[in-house]
């Protein structure tokens, strides 16, 4: 299955947090940003979602839902959550289903294996992918205004 721009979006359900089951078709009628990060607490991945966190008010203006997705448990995101007051749902794909699924699977960084690439996809209300970007260096964090531009075009 393709994963491009102009595709659609593969579906999923994850565990979040707070162990409830979110599945991303549940989310049509509205805007999705999938922020795929490597690890929870890392310097980048924190930097990362804290950006996502303080644009809420754009992301709200185009009633777009984000979710953070990485490997950790949902032990772990909750706790990572709750300590940079995310106010956005982590989703843990542990078993590394959807990674595989939208093609972020990062074989070694580093030395750990099977690891999110960092990535963020934007989905129209129709389950339609309108922006891909896969960061080639973990160490950079993605093109924040590209987000936001196809969010306002949407």
């Amino acid at each position: 299955m393709s994963v491009d721009v102009g595709s659609k979006a593969p579906d999923f359900t994850l565990t979040n947090q707070d162990r409830q089951p979110v599945q991303l078709s549940e989310q049509r009628g509205k805007p999705v940003v999938l922020a795929f990060f490597p690890a929870a607490f890392s310097g980048v991945c924190t930097k990362e979602l804290c950006t996502f966190r303080d644009s809420m008010a754009q992301l709200n203006a185009a009633n777009a839902q984000v979710y953070g997705i990485s490997v950790d448990t949902f032990f772990t995101l909750k706790a990572f959550r709750d300590s940079q007051h995310l106010s956005f749902p982590l989703l843990s794909d542990f078993n590394k289903e959807v990674i595989r699924l939208y093609d972020v699977f990062f074989e070694d960084m580093i030395g750990l294996k099977g690891l999110a690439k960092r990535a963020v996809f934007v989905i129209d209300k129709d389950g339609v992918i309108r922006h891909r970007q896969v960061v080639a260096d973990a160490r950079n964090e993605p093109d924040y205004e590209q987000v936001f531009s196809t969010l306002a075009s949407l």
